[in-house]
């Protein structure tokens, strides 16, 4: 007889169980469903910033795969505009609401993908009755902020709310866009996912380019004029706006897991094992942003939402749901970002990550270039390295440098990956050529500076 596959959001996650499955097995031995609420199918939102800003002229470029390609090519019955709100998991059906055609669809299923990702933190002061105010995480909220930025009278003041890696992207898009732009961060510091003395690098950067950064400042409100942003209200005054962008984060997105009884973790996210079943619940399974994972440093459960880990999560279940055998060993949570030509690189544990896992480590900094001081276009770089004492085990790095400098956090996440030593990783033969690297590049001379740290 032939299965049901009914796989619940249709970006990352969500298609890339669907298209493993299928590969695995067709048509008359698995009927694969994918509701997505949104109007579009695997693409990046990740590109959204760069699509506001003009650098990617238009929206299809950042779409992978649309959901006629899906039906076509992979015989998946994508179902966009539907949105699940029910899942029952003793009848073994889904509950879809039809949000452009109206009415509901339930669907039975043999096996279930729960893959909803995220959704963005939004505080209590946001209105829906004031225009202009904006989350951005799908393509929808993309073509919605660029409507705003060309409606009349046309926005000149844009206020971000947050400073991770949409707030800081976001800035820099509007910044392009001409407008004037002030970020509002709670914290000391914006892009918090790396150490004060490397957030203050990239501080600096977006100052360079005319962003105003008010840090240590609590948005509590807002006020309209005749229906529009007018102003953001915080603890120290009023801030002139005619947008705002809010980059406060994401949650796993588990209200429907939570009311069906699915288990969920300490970081918040949809618990599961290395192969992306749902532990208790016999033929569901979950990928992406909405479930936690291991860290392979610390050791806890950590939900860290990327598209990399989503892509390879959803892959790991569809190989599984297809009769294969994958398993997903966690991450180390690599990630990067640039401010203008300032790159940012992070992965691994930052101190502050260290401490609360319990770890004694040393910390060391060191400055560098990108390439051999003599040549063209040699710029800064500074690599900061955390291990662990006495061991010597690398627990962390972060870079920030100028050209050439995010991408190095590759060798240093593979460093991480495998447990390798500060005095292992001072003989790793790195590339070099002087338009590349000087001849002890940046991540070697960090290496031996802790190793250096670790000897005292």
């Amino acid at each position: 007889m032939t299965e049901r596959m009914i796989v619940i959001g249709g970006d990352a996650a969500g298609m890339s169980a669907a298209s493993q499955a299928r590969r695995r097995r067709d048509r008359a031995e698995l009927d694969i469903v994918a509701f997505e609420r949104g109007h579009f199918t695997s693409y990046s939102a990740c590109g959204i910033p760069y699509w506001i800003s003009g650098l990617v002229p238009e929206r299809d470029q950042l779409v992978a795969r649309t959901p006629a390609a899906f039906r076509e090519d992979y015989d998946i019955d994508v179902r966009t505009r539907h949105e699940v709100t029910a899942i029952d998991l003793g009848r073994r059906e889904v509950l879809a609401r039809d949000l452009d055609g109206g009415g509901e669809v339930r669907a039975g299923f043999d096996t279930l993908v729960y893959a909803t990702g995220a959704t963005p933190v939004q505080p209590d002061w946001v209105r829906d009755e004031v225009a202009g105010v904006f989350g951005v995480q799908t393509l929808d909220d993309g073509a919605a902020v660029l409507a705003w930025l060309e409606r009349e009278p046309r926005p000149r003041h844009a206020v971000v709310v947050g400073g991770g890696y949409v707030g800081v992207e976001m800035a820099e898009a509007l910044v392009q866009r001409g407008l004037s732009v002030q970020l509002v961060e709670q914290a000391d510091q914006p892009m918090a996912t790396v150490d004060p003395d490397m957030g203050e690098l990239v501080a600096e950067a977006m100052r360079g380019i005319g962003i105003s950064i008010r840090t240590g400042m609590t948005v509590t409100g807002l006020t309209e004029r005749d229906g529009r942003i007018a102003a953001v209200v915080t603890d120290e005054g009023p801030i002139p706006a005619d947008i705002v962008v809010l980059g406060l984060g994401v949650r796993p997105n588990t209200a429907l897991a939570e009311a069906a009884g699915l288990p969920i973790g300490p970081s918040g996210g949809i618990r599961v094992d290395r192969r992306m079943r749902v532990p208790g619940a016999a033929g569901v399974w979950a990928a992406g942003d909405c479930v936690e994972t291991l860290h392979r440093v610390s050791g806890m459960p950590v939900h860290i939402p990327l598209g990399t880990h989503a892509n390879k999560q959803g892959r790991v279940a569809g190989i599984n749901i297809g009769g294969g055998y994958a398993t997903f060993p966690g991450v180390v949570g690599t990630a990067v970002t640039k401010v203008c030509e300032l790159e940012v690189g992070r992965t691994g544990l930052r101190e502050r990550d260290a401490t609360e896992a319990g770890f004694e480590f040393v910390t060391v900094t060191a400055e560098s270039t990108n390439r051999a001081g003599y040549y063209p276009g040699a710029r800064k770089m500074t690599v900061k390295l955390i291990a662990e004492r006495p061991s010597g085990r690398l627990l962390g790095a972060q870079i920030v440098g100028w050209s050439e400098a995010a991408k190095r956090i590759d060798s240093l996440a593979v460093a991480l990956w495998n447990g390798m030593t500060v005095d292992e990783m001072t003989a790793l033969d790195l590339g070099y050529a002087p338009p590349y690297a000087p001849v002890w590049d940046p991540v070697l001379i960090a290496a031996r500076k802790a190793v250096d740290a670790l000897a005292v």
